[in-house]
């Protein structure tokens, strides 16, 4: 384990130039304050976690001091934003302090979020507020816990500085990792100010950094390209499976790794609803739940736009019309998982949509229902469930194939049926009701229920003995909060 002064730095992005980032100091934040650490994600850089208590690790993020090796830069990129283009967006909040490796020889992204001010801040003060700093934090590394690729948070460092928003609030950074900051906009802006040099820089850079087997192809951009298509596929075929909805999926929130990136409202689902839209400043229901699958379509082809100069248009679209059947084998044996069948059956897709739209018109909690479809044998399970649902007939229709199903499925036992469902089916979910009472805690100076949560979430799929509040349906009050893209 590593002292916070032993990190090894080497800044592979920075190196870039001027042309795709801009040099900025972080601006720091008035009495520095932890309020929360992940272990996991510090394992990453192979730190002690210790460090995260000593008064260093505060000061180091939260712009207070930096390491000799490190580099900050705002990176700059553009992107679809609600289906329109911005010619320049960029780090407005965050920076990229520069690329640590670990002992393993993995490099991570050091970016400190609520950094204040950059060249590309447009009207915003740069800085993130408390609540939308824990949110990410949680969300980050819930969806790892989950299984799903995301980003991962290393801590959270809160403060006495007063930001504005609808009303006062106090600053707060987010220390977020990943193995890379590129977005699907970095190829946009170059693409659309025409900077064929630059595009190309930054495509070698992508290729060989993070997609290096894809240089043993005939045509090393177009395997590239297909491998993203691919990682997002799955990605949120995840997402559905899990009932995650992003909230923002604008072009520029698209990680070119194919990882869940950029949280703003996200939410999961409490009762199961297609249609839900978690951005109340989503008016038309662009990214609503439902809509997620066409809008990662809708942005590969943004981003295959931008390849052009490298790919033949007829080579783009072949690879994009493997988004939707990788899409679909995904997420139907996510859910063939999730309801603990390990064969394929040609029904199988309709017994999953009968089930949805049985959910859908009864209200049914998403994630309790497959938790608890497992906790018994299936005829018994089935009907336990059975009182959560309107349509009676309708359930009981569905519950009889599912049996039969579950019969033909294959010889296990119970057992091993109930251990395999509940290793997929979590019991505990970041709901945004038990966000928003870690966060008005948080806002009252106490952090133990962020830590708490955190520490819930970090375990999902096994039950925690005095837990048990964490694995309730909300209240209704906590069924409906509207969550913004202000932070």
């Amino acid at each position: 384990m590593k002292a916070l002064d032993e990190l090894t730095f080497d800044n592979r992005f920075a190196r870039l130039g001027d042309a795709f980032s801009t040099h900025v100091l972080p601006e720091p934040l008035d009495e520095p304050r932890l309020v929360v650490a992940s272990n996991a994600a510090m394992a990453l850089l192979d730190l002690d976690p210790a460090v995260a208590d000593t008064p260093v690790f505060a000061e180091l993020f939260s712009g207070h001091k930096l390491w000799a090796e490190a580099e900050p830069r705002a990176m700059v990129y553009s992107g679809h934003q609600f289906g329109g283009y911005t010619p320049q967006l960029g780090d407005g909040r965050g920076l990229l302090l520069g690329e640590v490796y670990n002992e393993a020889g993995e490099h991570w992204d050091l970016h400190l979020k609520g950094a204040g001010m950059t060249p590309y801040s447009r009207m915003g003060d740069g800085r993130a507020v408390l609540r939308s700093s824990i949110r990410e934090f949680l969300a980050s590394e819930a969806l790892h816990a989950l299984g799903i690729p995301s980003s991962r948070a290393l801590c959270v460092i809160g403060s006495s500085t007063p930001v504005w928003r609808e009303k006062q609030e106090r600053g707060a950074m987010v220390l977020r990792l990943a193995h890379s900051h590129i977005r699907f906009g970095h190829f946009e802006y170059f693409y659309y100010t025409k900077k064929p040099e630059q595009q190309a820089e930054l495509a070698e850079h992508v290729l060989n950094l993070h997609y290096p087997e894809c240089r043993e192809q005939p045509e090393p951009y177009l395997a590239m390209f297909r491998e993203i298509v691919e990682r997002n596929a799955e990605m949120i075929a995840k997402w559905q499976a899990y009932g995650f909805c992003h909230g923002v999926m604008n072009t520029d929130n698209m990680s070119i790794l194919g990882i869940t990136f950029d949280f703003g409202p996200f939410a999961f689902l409490d009762d199961f609803d297609a249609h839900f839209i978690c951005n109340h400043s989503d008016h038309e229901g662009r990214y609503s739940f439902s809509n997620q699958v066409p809008i990662g379509q809708w942005n590969l082809s943004a981003l295959a736009q931008a390849l052009t100069p490298f790919i033949s248009v007829d080579a783009l679209k072949e690879a994009l019309g493997l988004y939707l059947p990788l899409y679909q084998a995904h997420y139907l044996d996510l859910m063939r998982r999730r309801l603990g069948l390990t064969t394929a059956e040609d029904d199988d897709q309709k017994l999953v949509e009968q089930l949805l739209k049985l959910m859908q018109n009864s209200g049914v909690d998403y994630t309790l229902f497959f938790r608890r479809l497992g906790d018994e044998p299936a005829a018994q399970a089935v009907a336990r469930l059975r009182d959560d649902f309107v349509d009676l007939a309708g359930f009981d229709a569905w519950a009889e194939l599912y049996t039969a199903r579950v019969a033909r499925d294959g010889d296990y036992s119970e057992a091993q049926r109930r251990e395999r469902m509940h290793a997929v089916n979590p019991l505990y979910i970041l709901r945004n009701y038990l966000a928003q009472n870690a966060i008005a805690a948080a806002e009252s100076g106490d952090y133990s229920e962020v830590r708490r949560l955190h520490e819930v979430l970090s375990n999902p799929f096994e039950e925690q003995a005095g837990m048990e509040q964490y694995a309730q349906r909300p209240p209704d009050w906590g069924k409906h909060l509207e969550i913004s893209c202000s932070s």
